[in-house]
């Protein structure tokens, strides 16, 4: 084993395939959405093993269909006018594996994690989602987050594109 796949919800599982990775060689977790979920969900994992989380983000002007490896994880509550903590991710995507066709073309970027679907942003060139910055938070001293962008912060097109459900 590799180390350890967290995906959000099951229809996210087609994303590993698409990134050339073999669901076989890792664990794979689907932890649900939300801090809370990711919490229950990685307690037992050790903090020193490969994690990799793979799902769906929205993104103000990214384009739908393209790929995010994420550098860094903040969270976002839009009022909160203090400092929240942000986290620097310290393994690409081409390091866990992912194919070189995909991995080469991929947007490197910040990616902003809440709790609520994100319709609207002055923030450009980042990725908003529901897991990652909670994931960090849990301490994994080897940490990848790959987005699928599956909408422009649209819930409609989010829907049609991403899981089909309310996932982000």
């Amino acid at each position: 084993m590799k180390g350890y796949i967290l995906i959000a919800e099951e229809q996210e599982l087609k994303l590993i395939e698409d990134l050339g990775l073999n669901a076989d060689e890792w664990q794979v977790v689907i932890t649900g959405v939300g801090a809370l979920n990711i919490m229950q969900s990685t307690r037992s994992i050790p903090k020193d093993a490969l994690v990799v989380n793979i799902g769906y983000a929205g993104s103000s002007n990214f384009e739908i269909g393209s790929w995010v490896d994420v550098i860094e994880a903040r969270l976002h509550h839009p009022k909160v006018t203090y400092p929240e903590p942000t986290k620097l991710l310290n393994v690409r995507a081409k390091e866990v594996g992912v194919t070189p066709d995909i991995a080469d073309k991929m947007h490197q970027a910040v990616c902003y994690s809440g709790v609520d679907f994100v319709t609207e942003s002055i923030f450009r060139d980042c990725a908003f989602d529901m897991e990652v910055a909670f994931i960090s938070g849990m301490g994994f001293t080897r940490l990848c987050s790959i987005k699928y962008v599956s909408d422009n912060l649209d819930i409609h097109t989010y829907r049609e594109v991403g899981a089909g459900v309310d996932a982000r």
